[in-house]
């Protein structure tokens, strides 16, 4: 039964200290929502002088007319009458509507707008009023499409700072809370439309499986909670095996990938899914591939390296520096001018760091930088006759993707290659017989003090 003192035991068990956090409460008018902002103002006036404790927020999606402004009306009354902090979002023109797939276009606006208040109102968790009805909609459409353990345990109760307290409750329980505390809600008439998925099996199905067992609700809230401790065990035995099989480092993680192809399909899956490889005929292809084959998921770039798998997170790729400035300036009233370039260089495996290049100052075109490989480059490697595009060297020095991504090209205000550090500099810019004013560029391991 949904008591207040039942949902702050349920908040407690998803939040230490709950009064100590702030919320933001995402509203819709509807009686789930409703109740959810009315058991939060009860929590508030308990702690007394916490106006901070939680905000609202209400998205008007402006698709049922003056359905849709009531609906607004209803839930910032009660935040100006309770004195909370309201935050609306009204849908225009400017926010084009898709032909199809409204459902979906309407999450992506509303947690988009839910994120921005929360940055900006520094507050540290969402809170929605999904509840028990929600989470049997929920099981049935990821039964239906085969989603595994993960996708049959449901709505996660606390899920990266989205909190759904009301997940133990059923539907009847909210209406009767509400009923009991004279809460206020709308109803929206457009959930009795059989026209979405959900719907359909809200109202069509639901009730049929509740006809074959008056306790069908209860019963599946049960199996729900066990569920999700088979799948919290499942994913602690598959870490177990991860962590086996994994090398750290502080750019990359490593897995042996001789050792995961010894796992089963369902370890596999399981473990690359963790890194966004989830579509099951990608797993094959991953451990046929060749040496230094790349795969891409939103957040992770997979290479192969010989017996390795490694992932590169590509948000962190991105975020380091793809140019730096070397030198800015040559000072012709000297002879000679030395930049060691140790700071820059990072540890590449079977590689020698070692070398000590001299330039023909007077050939350079300032300033130099320092720089990834870009597409199209080529140089005249010393030791060699004609040119060489970089692609190509890399590929003969037998380099890894990984490896490949470690190296700066010393380019020149032109963006002419001068060297791949630390192979080989471009001969047409090296000291001869004939320079005045030499340029070196080294690498020498500083002393520790």
């Amino acid at each position: 039964m949904l008591k207040k003192s039942s949902f702050r035991k349920q908040l407690e068990n998803l939040i230490h200290e709950p009064e100590n956090h702030s919320y933001l409460l995402a509203v819709s008018g509807g009686a789930d929502s409703m109740v959810l902002a009315s058991l939060f103002q009860d929590l508030r006036d308990e702690k007394q002088n916490s106006e901070s404790l939680f905000q609202v927020v209400h998205i008007n999606y402006k698709l049922r007319g003056e359905d849709s402004d009531l609906d607004q009306k209803i839930v910032q009354d009660f935040c100006e009458k309770n004195h909370i902090r309201f935050h609306l979002y009204e849908v225009s023109e400017k926010d084009k509507k898709p032909e199809n797939s409204i459902q979906l276009w309407a999450r992506e606006l509303r947690y988009a707008f839910f994120k921005k208040i929360q940055e900006k109102e520094k507050l540290k968790y969402l809170v929605t009023a999904h509840h028990l009805n929600d989470q049997l909609e929920t099981f049935i459409i990821n039964l239906s499409k085969a989603a595994g353990i993960n996708g049959l345990s449901g709505i996660p109760a606390n899920d990266n700072y989205i909190l759904r307290p009301l997940l133990q409750f059923s539907k009847q329980e909210i209406y009767q809370f509400a009923e009991e505390n004279t809460i206020e809600f709308r109803e929206d008439l457009s959930n009795k439309k059989s026209d979405y998925l959900r719907n359909k099996i809200r109202n069509e199905i639901v009730p049929k499986l509740q006809e074959t067992n008056d306790h069908f609700l209860e019963n599946f809230k049960k199996s729900s909670s066990y569920l999700n401790q088979t799948k919290d065990f499942v994913q602690k035995q598959i870490q177990e095996i991860e962590n086996k099989l994994t090398v750290f480092n502080p750019s990359h993680k490593i897995l042996s990938k001789e050792k995961l192809d010894q796992e089963s399909d369902f370890v596999k899956f399981e473990i690359l899914k963790k890194y966004g490889f989830h579509q099951e005929d990608e797993i094959p292809k991953i451990f046929k591939a060749e040496n230094n084959s790349s795969f891409f998921s939103k957040e992770y770039q997979l290479v192969i390296n010989r017996d390795e798998i490694i992932f590169i997170d590509r948000k962190k790729n991105q975020e380091n520096k793809d140019e730096i400035i070397l030198v800015n300036y040559f000072d012709f009233s000297q002879n000679q001018i030395n930049i060691n370039v140790v700071d820059y260089i990072e540890s590449i495996d079977g590689i020698n760091k070692s070398f000590d290049w001299d330039f023909d100052a007077e050939k350079l075109q300032f300033p130099l930088r320092l720089r990834k490989h870009q597409d199209g480059d080529e140089f005249y490697p010393t030791g060699f006759s004609g040119k060489k595009k970089v692609s190509k060297f890399f590929r003969d020095e037998k380099l890894s993707i990984l490896a490949r991504q470690k190296i700066w090209i010393l380019s020149d205000s032109n963006n002419s290659v001068l060297g791949i550090i630390p192979f080989r500099q471009d001969r047409r810019y090296a000291k001869d017989e004939k320079t005045k004013r030499i340029l070196k560029i080294f690498n020498e391991m500083k002393n520790e003090i």
